[in-house]
């Protein structure tokens, strides 16, 4: 398994700005998509969001309007930026490799990661 290159956590005040980055190796050639998630203490694992390997988005209804994901093809790297910040954002987040729409599980299983961890203060 590879290692995800994550960067971009840390504390922020509310209504602030704060942008994650998640590299896989591959992800591009592959035709990986990329989810993000975020699990607060105690609470479940929350999907956050999703960007197909053509570009196209979906998002949580909770982020949806201050968030925003897009990707690099040639630096294999998606981006999550995040605005207008609220505390309930306060999370570990993480991404994870995406199967292509035709199936396979390359994308799925070859990468691991740590998550990192975000804060908002209020």
């Amino acid at each position: 398994q590879v290692q995800l290159v994550e960067s971009g956590g840390g504390t922020v005040q509310a209504g602030g700005s704060l942008t994650l980055s998640c590299t896989a190796p591959g992800l591009t050639s592959a035709k990986c998509g990329m989810d993000w998630y975020r699990q607060a203490a105690g609470k479940p694992r929350e999907w956050v969001s999703f960007i197909a390997a053509d570009g196209s988005t979906t998002y949580a209804d909770s982020v949806k309007g201050r968030f925003t994901i897009s990707r690099d093809k040639v630096k294999d790297t998606v981006y999550l930026q995040m605005n207008s910040m609220k505390a309930e954002d306060t999370a570990m987040y993480s991404c994870k490799p995406a199967s292509p729409p035709w199936g396979g599980s390359w994308c799925r299983n070859n990468f691991w990661g740590q998550g990192m961890e975000v804060t908002v203060s209020s």
